[in-house]
């Protein structure tokens, strides 16, 4: 419970997703709701020096972890090695101008990163996509060319290039190209904030419309999916885009009142930590949500909100005093009837999460992971070895996959070899091996459809552990973390034994 919808990404500022940050995209959406959550913050005068100190701490961290994948150039890639990305050099781009005003950020790098993406213009207006990064759930009905090119317009219009400006004139022309063609919505919501930018008005109002008409509605909630796609992270991002869009103009009653019911579907949306599912539709849900708390912030009024369970009450006060407070309590009773009551004028953000020791079962994934552990069970070596034969496999509807994330939970008293963990961090689309405690996690390559994917890793016994649970082994989408498969490994396996 708080007073203020972005109290739950205050709260958690280094940690807004249940993922690793070992690449350029998953530090950058560290670093970038930082930036938002200080602008509203400073906006509506409640900064305070603590508050000011974290988030900026959190900034220039994430400013010099981000320097580690840049180019010679100006680019930025995944990992820091091949081709620079055109996409995320856009992100990084529009990040560090806004980072700018809380922290040093040195103007050469924010110039060889425009240059670059200038400079990957074509004669069409449309920029060269580079780099593997991009999320195949936002393709549809154009091509990608015109969604990357849309994302790096905005990122060029956010820096404050002026609309009259050639390079945004020629890529403006390229997107005019595709307007007549509105089947892929995530397009058409990026496309809307785009021309909101460019001070294109009459654009802006005809897609606009035209996503009116193709949004859900389900009571007071308003937000859109991707034709047959039921990613809910997709369907995030371009509530946000809609939401960028509609108040990024100087925005009427009647657009606020609109604005509030994609809100309201926005923050039904977050989790626990008062991030998202993935990376991007953290970044810019924070940034619409940022933007909707300044534009309907009032500095009056309080509430008393009343939650009535099975065994009593709990009360919760939210007045000017603790908006920014993130208050939680553990209810007593898992099951039952539950009601919440309100009374007051100041805006409350209520959340119920529910965390289970057993992961809910999926019936559908695009993914499926085998793990085939080899043992000597019974042996009088000081330190028995378990081998890992992994299979994993992509069965989604995509001819590939998107970057695939694979956690490896270690057995109870058991370590990664570390000639294995060498071994492992060159082998087949593996770009990148993480060991952090009790898990170790792969950043791999697009999978191809169907197509088995075999890696191999040891582990050691360090300290001897009775009666050991299995550990679980879960592969998932980089940008939709809830597609994912798990399977379950232990110790002795029968048939399993090395000779």
């Amino acid at each position: 419970m708080n007073g203020d919808i972005l109290g739950r990404a205050l709260k958690n500022l280094d940690g807004l997703l249940s993922m690793p940050y070992g690449c350029g995209e998953q530090n950058m959406a560290l670093l970038a709701p930082n930036i938002y959550i200080l602008e509203y913050l400073t906006n509506t005068q409640q900064i305070t020096p603590k508050i000011k100190a974290r988030a900026t701490n959190f900034l220039t961290s994430g400013y010099q972890r981000q320097l580690n994948y840049k180019h010679p150039h100006g680019a930025y890639s995944t990992f820091g090695t091949g081709s620079g990305n055109t996409w995320l050099t856009a992100f990084v781009l529009r990040s560090f101008v806004k980072a700018k005003s809380f922290i040093f950020i040195d103007p050469t790098v924010i110039e060889d990163a425009k240059s670059w993406l200038e400079s990957k213009q074509q004669d069409s207006g449309c920029f060269q996509k580079l780099g593997s990064l991009f999320n195949n759930r936002m393709k549809g009905g154009v091509s990608d060319e015109v969604t990357l090119s849309a994302y790096v317009t905005a990122a060029l219009l956010e820096t404050n290039m002026p609309a009259s400006e050639p390079q945004i004139n020629k890529s403006m022309s390229c997107l005019r190209q595709s307007l007549g063609d509105k089947r892929n919505t995530y397009t058409t919501a990026l496309l809307a904030y785009v021309f909101t930018l460019a001070g294109d008005m009459e654009t802006r109002s005809l897609l606009l419309e035209h996503l009116d008409k193709v949004a859900t509605q389900e009571g007071g909630n308003l937000y859109w999916s991707q034709s047959s796609e039921k990613s809910m992270s997709l369907s995030v991002e371009i509530g946000s885009y809609v939401l960028l869009a509609t108040l990024s103009a100087t925005p009427t009653a009647a657009d606020l009142g609109y604005a509030s019911r994609i809100v309201r579907w926005l923050t039904s949306q977050q989790n626990s930590y008062g991030g998202f599912t993935s990376t991007q539709d953290t970044v810019v849900a924070l940034q619409a949500l940022a933007l909707y708390s300044t534009l309907v912030f009032s500095p009056e009024g309080s509430s008393t909100v009343d939650v009535q369970f099975p065994s009593g009450k709990m009360t919760f006060e939210v007045n000017q005093d603790n908006k920014l407070l993130y208050q939680e309590r553990a209810l007593k009773d898992v099951t039952g009837k539950y009601s919440v009551a309100v009374k007051g004028t100041a805006c409350a953000s209520m959340q119920l999460s529910l965390h289970y020791n057993i992961p809910t079962p999926r019936d559908e994934s695009s993914f499926r992971i085998e793990v085939t552990p080899q043992a000597e069970c019974n042996t009088n070596q000081l330190r028995p070895k378990l081998s890992l034969r992994i299979e994993s496999r992509y069965v989604g509807k995509e001819n590939c996959s998107n970057m695939v994330m694979v956690d490896i939970k270690l057995l109870s008293g058991f370590v990664p070899d570390p000639e294995s963990l060498r071994k492992l961090k060159s082998a087949l689309l593996v770009d990148r091996v993480e060991h952090n405690d009790d898990h170790v996690i792969i950043y791999l390559q697009p999978f191809l459809q169907h197509i088995p994917v075999n890696h191999s890793l040891d582990i050691l016994q360090d300290i001897a552990v009775e009666n050991l649970k299995p550990a679980v082994v879960k592969i998932y989408d980089y940008y939709q973390p809830s597609d994912q498969a798990e399977t379950q490994y232990n110790f002795c396996t029968a048939g399993n034994y090395l000779e």
